[in-house]
């Protein structure tokens, strides 16, 4: 069996793209290598973990940084010119098998940075299947598993205000309120920022295991810097399956099941979070009908249970009618109302004037394309971006403002959101 941890030598960040050289990627079957956060070494490593299944990585095989209103689309060309051009020898054949990209898209695209990245070497498991992909090197990809050094916690964690004070917030959410109120739009997320400046040692690899194990049912992603564990599944295409899962409605957990069970019921019944929920049902399903048939929309939303939150939550799901990849679903999904409201162009201009901040990648996509056009990606919610050489973490959360909102409470609820990140980079 082999050693069921690895180690990354370093590798220098390409594109083939501009050097023309065709990867080279093998992919065979592993014995289970148990949790796939221990396999990462030092640095910046890419996650796709839920439930202790997924996809890991490490190493730069290939890579690419855009901007601007085509960056899916970019993405999309640059990525199917790569996998056209490589050589692939995959006896696995599963969903995430074979060259696999990472991506985390900017939420708005000006100024908006995106990245991809195609790891060097590659884990994954899934439904008890698991696997290595290792691109441009020659022999058994199993010897890529190496032991590596246990993360360390940073000596002190010291949080500091964002962008905008949270009176400041609280002032531009009244003014959302108010123009909500005057019909000049149904619905805007706004977002508020925090920044936590770190003494000692800057691993994600500790945060990334907190998150994991405090929530395992979100997604916990790792791209490029920004780290996080999100509940909200923007799109998954496994072969014509397509699925969308909406969150959009929240409170906070009581932490006594018989309270929390009260404010769930609560939730179900609220007309503003029912309100604030069915738009954003509504932008995801009329988005897919345009690609798939079948299409699936509950009539009610259920309610998901988080570790900290409980959420209005509802599963679109359809059958492709086309062959559009798993990129151009994401593209076509974003922005939902779910993270930037509704109609969405007068929301986005709402934001982009009253958040005073660049959210960077925050609420933009995250996840993971294969060469066969599947994937996953999420909604970078419940995040932060790692800035190593400052010792910073910047971590977002966002609250959809409708008609009926409360400044306060937004503000309370914003708070809660915040947990998963302040827990996971104070736990020791």
């Amino acid at each position: 069996m082999a050693e069921p941890r690895a180690e990354a030598p370093s590798s220098p960040s390409r594109s083939p793209e501009r050097q023309g050289a065709p990867l080279q990627v093998r992919t065979r079957p592993l014995d289970d290598p148990g949790s796939l956060f221990a396999l990462l070494p030092s640095g910046d490593a890419v996650t796709w973990v839920r439930n202790g299944d997924g996809i890991v990585g490490w190493g730069v095989a290939a890579s690419l940084e855009i901007s601007g209103p085509e960056r899916f689309s970019r993405a999309q060309r640059w990525w199917a010119n790569l996998c056209a051009a490589a050589s692939i020898d995959d006896t696995v054949s599963m969903p995430g098998t074979g060259p696999v990209a990472f991506a985390s898209f900017a939420f708005d695209p000006d100024p908006g940075r995106s990245i991809i990245i195609v790891p060097r070497v590659i884990v994954g498991r899934r439904s008890g299947q698991s696997w290595i992909t290792v691109v441009g090197a020659e022999g058994d990809p199993r010897k890529e598993l190496r032991a590596v050094s246990v993360p360390e916690a940073p000596s002190d964690v010291h949080w500091e205000g964002g962008s905008q004070t949270p009176e400041a917030w609280q002032a531009s959410v009244e003014v959302a309120i108010s123009r909500i109120n005057h019909k000049e739009l149904d619905k805007v997320v706004l977002a508020r920022d925090v920044v936590a400046r770190v003494e000692g040692t800057l691993d994600s690899r500790s945060i990334l295991a907190t998150l994991a194990a405090e929530y395992p049912t979100c997604w916990t992603f790792s791209v490029g810097g920004l780290v996080g564990a999100t509940p909200e599944l923007l799109v998954r295409r496994t072969g014509d399956l397509v699925t969308s899962r909406v969150l959009a409605g929240t409170v906070r957990r009581q932490g006594n099941e018989a309270a929390d069970a009260t404010m769930a019921q609560s939730l179900l019944a609220s007309g503003k979070d029912l309100a604030e929920h069915e738009y954003a049902v509504r932008s995801v399903a009329r988005a897919l009908a345009a690609h798939c048939t079948d299409l699936d929309v509950p009539d009610r939303p259920h309610v998901l249970q988080l570790a900290n939150v409980q959420h209005l939550a509802t599963d679109v799901t359809g059958r492709l009618a086309d062959d559009v990849p798993v990129l151009g679903l994401a593209a076509l999904l974003h922005p939902t109302a779910a993270v930037c409201g509704t109609p969405t162009e007068r929301a986005m201009a709402m934001i982009r004037e009253l958040e005073g901040m660049d959210r960077g990648r925050y609420a933009g996509p995250v996840g993971w394309c294969d060469a066969h056009g599947d994937g996953e990606f999420g909604i970078a919610l419940r995040c932060a971006e790692i800035d190593q050489e400052a010792g910073t973490v910047r971590a977002f959360a966002g609250c959809g403002i409708v008609a009926g909102s409360n400044a306060h409470q937004e503000l309370a609820e914003s708070n809660a959101k915040l947990l998963p990140m302040r827990h996971a980079l104070e736990e020791r």
